[in-house]
């Protein structure tokens, strides 16, 4: 074991000074913004509605370490970038982690590795239902007031697969073993949901049931709320579409071109090529035209938007339908189908700024268990970047900029007989984004 208070070697001087560098600072924590995240968790109580979830069948009078302190311990690690359990073996003395988890510094150690790992594997199925349940209750519960009208962005992603993991399979189009989960957020870009699956295209079949279960949950809180679907060609399937009309589901999803769409703008697409070879200088040419067309397999004639386009490139058609009567072909697709663009956003910061593709798990199970712990960690930074003024830049920043501009910050914890000291740096840069979201933390929806 390697002394701590032992000088690094092989330290350069400066300016003709000795730099003398020792392990012997005491409690100190690199990650001071724990601070934040902490306030911000116990007001949303995401560790402990999943928590109430899981069944646990350990023995209480033995019990150390609870499921809602093994799950906020998790979460708090996913948001401050130890995305593999693994990190908990050294983590679990670090006093900053311990105060988020209401514990002292000189109290005892939290949970290790192990111990997550088997909180991982606990759920079966109904449990994860559950737990998908709670996930929307706390989304429902970011909401100030019931909403008049809500849009829920649906999507799929791959994740490479990291072994023989049950569900994997092998997608041609990525040249990959591994799952494609269904991701669900708002168009604020809360998370609702995600659901573990395959790596294949899904059918209708499937998006309807899991379409069903998700509103019939948003329903049960808010039973008059409008909801309006928004989604690629991959969920543009009949079983989908009349599900949702039968439902009351209002839907806007994208086309994939054939050759039937193509004949009702043939004379537009020559139209518009010609009048950008006319004046290239003005940039690309966009025109709209708005039909009525079914597919064989479609139960009814839906409306049609196709967007036209050209430019030095040629000439490209997109396609959407809807089932709304309002708006025109332009302002439908412009300005309410094209949002859908930040759904891919939303899952870069949850997929890469949160690793939630460390789907690395044997069993399915406990795969889809770490999508929602992931999830978690999602409403946390996503909550303190709801707390920054809507014209600062604070309020678009990526999950790994404000990860490494206010959780990855030097701290010394000083306990004391009845307080607990944190000095944290004085050349900090963010000092009063620190000041302002705290100050606006009774402003946070719960």
């Amino acid at each position: 074991m390697v002394d701590s208070t032992l000088p690094l070697p092989g330290l350069s001087p400066v300016a003709g000074k000795e730099i003398v560098a020792a392990f012997d600072g005491g409690r100190l924590s690199s990650d001071g913004g724990l601070l934040v995240l902490r306030e911000i968790e116990q007001r949303l109580e995401v560790a402990d509605r999943l928590a109430a979830c899981i069944d646990d069948p350990r023995d209480p009078g033995s019990t150390v370490h609870s499921l809602a302190d093994i799950i906020r311990f998790r979460m708090l690690m996913i948001a401050a970038g130890y995305e593999d359990g693994n990190d908990a073996t050294g983590l679990r003395t670090d006093p900053l982690f311990k105060l988020a988890l209401e514990r002292v510094p000189s109290g005892r150690d939290l949970c290790s590795q192990s111990t997550i790992s088997r909180l991982e594997n606990l759920p079966d199925a109904r449990t994860l239902l559950r737990l998908g349940r709670a996930l929307v209750d706390v989304w429902c519960g970011s909401f100030r007031q019931v909403p008049r009208r809500i849009t829920l962005d649906i999507d799929d992603t791959f994740d490479v697969a990291h072994g023989g993991q049950q569900l994997r399979l092998f997608n041609a189009h990525y040249d990959e073993y591994g799952f494609q989960p269904i991701v669900v957020f708002d168009g604020e870009g809360r998370f609702v949901t995600a659901l573990l699956r395959p790596a294949k295209r899904p059918k209708g079949i499937e998006i309807r049931a899991f379409l069903r279960r998700l509103v019939r949950t948003i329903r049960a809180h808010w039973p008059n709320v409008q909801i309006l679907l928004r989604a690629d060609s991959h969920y543009a399937c009949p079983e989908v579409m009349d599900w949702c009309e039968a439902n009351g589901v209002d839907y806007i999803l994208g086309l994939a071109p054939n050759n039937t769409l193509r004949r009702h703008v043939t004379a537009l697409e020559e139209s518009t090529a010609a009048r950008f070879a006319a004046d290239p200088s003005g940039g690309k040419v966009r025109r709209f035209k708005e039909f009525f067309d079914a597919a064989k397999t479609w139960s009814r004639v839906r409306r049609v938007v196709a967007r036209v386009q050209a430019g030095s490139d040629g000439t490209d058609s997109r396609f959407i339908v809807t089932n709304l009567g309002h708006g025109n072909g332009r302002s439908l697709y412009q300005d309410l189908y094209c949002r859908r663009g930040q759904a891919e956003n939303h899952i870069k910061a949850w997929k890469t700024h949160l690793a939630a593709d460390r789907t690395s798990c044997p069993k399915a199970t406990a795969n889809q268990f770490r999508l929602f712990l992931h999830a978690g960690a999602y409403w946390l930074l996503w909550s303190l970047r709801a707390l920054m003024p809507k014209a600062s830049s604070w309020r678009v920043a990526q999950f790994d900029t404000l990860r490494l501009r206010l959780i990855k910050i030097a701290a010394r914890i000083v306990e004391m007989k009845t307080k607990i000291k944190v000095h944290l740096p004085s050349s900090a840069p963010d000092q009063a984004i620190w000041h302002l979201a705290l100050g606006r933390l009774p402003r946070l929806a719960t």
